[in-house]
């Protein structure tokens, strides 16, 4: 079959978009498999009702068939009223048990969906720190909308209805094989059609299907990315880049997707050429048969009613087949996430003592590329430590692996003497925590924003650790205090006040060692030095590492770090370095003039 050639494929769109795996067919087999046995009651109910519904649709061509026999025959005195209750009966029957067909396997479908999710959901959550930040918006947004969009219908009727349809297929052919053995046969003769359009079809449809989803979530990923960088995008006037670069992905999608509806453009037409073929053999066949005595003209009836009425369930299984195209696809990538191994955990480790080291620690983002060189660092229990330098010089990721987010490629980070990155990750947020310059408000209650640091806080511990942070005036301000909305649809809260609520978390949360990368940026000048100040009162006698432009929270610390391209240059008090006269000095004397 020649027509439409697949799009070409966009290596750079495919390296930049798909961050998180995308599970392998093993992989989704097995889950497909375990989702099933957890089901399997509920898939038993629903074949047994479903044969029933079958099995009384029958009775309709098998009492047609017998008049059809007795009116051959000569017979004068036909039972119509007989045949017509019986029919009448069956009719009851088959609309009641299809009735509970509908209904057990829509709740079939809801129940598998519900645990998809909810997989899929618990499963991201325990992905590693590190892997989450790496994997950006786009990618994981379009995982979490798009392909469970996907799935739904899929799961909601393609899996019960596929289920349904084979059921119905066996009943048919083993009623024909009984009723007509000789027609049995004849529904060989369209298969060889059906046989080669499906390999044509399925041959090309799975990548396909999956290159449409990719190049969704590139549509995705560019979009968000330009809308999240909205300012400066518009700042250094890259609008016509980032169109162009929207709409060639756009253009690379649309592509994937004419080519998928051409595809199902020519498995349709085979599948319709396919039910033709198979009545018409009937009729060929069966007339044949009857002529030489074969079988009778009621069979043959029968015979062609139940190869009729294969018309439904053949395009059944194959139409909702052609949707698990798409659906595994989107199975694939969000079952993908189980193929992350779990960063290596051992219960029994735990720190002994508040010392932060770094031995030696190398670091990458990709493989063969070090944005930490060789990189020790001694932090004592209750000092505080800035680090500086200028921007990419690698200050961010150095304060990540000493919170335990990463994990080194060589050398080791330590906490208590103990390798955080062997610690489980409960362990490791209940003695040290990162206070970022990203921060979400998350949909709810003020209250509850701050009880996913302390579940059991009370609320004058609440008010606490609000003052702490100096919120207390504005959030005593609001309609209702605690109890107040915020996030999405909510009061809406300034970037510093959301900061201020992140804040009062680490407050809350209590550990004794704190990694603040640039925390108190979005606030005025004024208000981040405030802000500082009532900080230093909680964060007294707590290990702080801080990261900052701000040369002040430098001035403050114990021990200043000055980090170059990767390596650390300068290590020293505020005083020792300015004396030194070297790339710290250089940047208070900068920062200051």
């Amino acid at each position: 079959m020649i027509g439409l050639a697949p799009p070409e494929h966009d290596p750079e769109a495919a390296r930049t978009t798909t961050i998180l795996p995308v599970g392998s067919p093993a992989t989704v087999r097995s889950y497909v498999a375990g989702l099933i046995r957890r089901h399997r009651k509920a898939f038993v109910l629903l074949v047994t009702v479903n044969a029933i519904a079958v099995i009384a649709s029958m009775v309709g061509p098998y009492l047609l068939g017998d008049l059809v026999e007795d009116l051959a025959d000569g017979a004068r005195n036909i039972p119509l009223q007989r045949t017509i209750a019986l029919f009448a009966l069956a009719l009851v029957i088959q609309t009641f048990f299809v009735r509970m067909v509908r209904l057990r396997g829509a709740m079939l479908g809801e129940r598998m969906l519900a645990d998809l999710r909810e997989d899929f959901l618990v499963r991201s959550v325990a992905l590693p720190p590190g892997v989450l930040e790496r994997a950006g918006t786009g990618d994981l947004l379009s995982r979490i909308t798009t392909d469970i969009d996907r799935l739904a219908n899929a799961m909601r009727e393609a899996v019960p209805q596929l289920s349904i349809g084979v059921v119905w297929i066996g009943l048919l052919v083993g009623a024909l094989g009984l009723t007509a053995p000789p027609l049995a046969l004849s529904v060989l003769v369209p298969l060889p059609l059906l046989i080669v359009g499906c390999r044509w079809y399925f041959k090309r449809a799975p990548n396909a299907y999956r290159s449409e989803a990719a190049g969704y979530a590139a549509v995705s990923a560019a979009l968000t990315e330009t809308v999240d960088a909205g300012r400066t995008i518009e700042a250094h006037r890259l609008g016509d880049r980032r169109t162009l670069l929207s709409e060639r992905r756009i253009r690379e999608w649309t592509q994937w997707e004419r080519y998928t509806l051409y595809l199902r453009s020519v498995l349709f037409p085979v599948i319709n050429g396919t039910h033709t073929l198979n009545l018409g053999a009937v009729l060929m066949f069966g007339g044949a048969f009857v002529l030489q005595g074969w079988m009778t003209i009621g069979q043959l009836t029968t015979g062609a009613l139940l190869s009729q009425m294969m018309v439904e369930p053949i395009g059944m299984v194959l139409r909702w087949y052609d949707e698990l195209q798409v659906a595994q696809v989107s199975i694939a990538r969000l079952v993908g996430v189980r193929e992350i191994e779990p960063e290596a955990a051992d219960e029994r480790i735990a720190p002994d003592g508040r010392h932060v080291r770094a031995d030696g620690v190398r670091f990458g983002y990709r493989a063969d590329v070090d944005v930490l060189h060789d990189v020790s660092l001694r932090v004592r229990p209750g000092s505080r430590v800035a680090l500086v330098g200028p921007s990419g010089a690698g200050k961010s990721t150095l304060g990540r692996l000493l919170a335990g987010i990463y994990a080194p490629r060589t050398g080791e980070v330590t906490l208590g003497g103990a390798a955080l990155s062997r610690m489980p990750a409960e362990r490791v947020r209940a003695h040290v925590a990162l206070v970022n310059q990203e921060h979400h408000v998350f949909v709810g209650s003020l209250r509850d924003n701050l009880l996913l640091a302390r579940t059991g806080a009370t609320d004058t511990d609440l008010w606490a650790a609000l003052s702490a942070v100096d919120a207390d005036d504005w959030a005593k301000g609001l309609d209702e205090g605690l109890d107040t909305e915020v996030g999405s649809g909510g009061y809406a809260l300034t970037p510093a006040q959301a900061q201020q609520i992140a804040l009062a978390r680490l407050v809350l949360a209590d550990p004794h060692t704190l990694v603040l990368d640039e925390a108190t940026s979005l606030l005025d000048p004024r208000a981040a030095r405030h802000l500082e100040r009532s900080l230093g009162k909680v964060l007294d006698g707590r290990t702080v590492v801080a990261i900052a432009h701000r040369l002040h929270t430098a001035h403050d610390a114990d021990v200043i770090a000055v980090v170059e391209d990767g390596r650390i240059t300068e290590l020293g008090s505020h005083d020792e370095l300015v004396s030194a006269n070297g790339p710290y000095a250089a940047l208070w004397h900068s920062w200051h003039a």
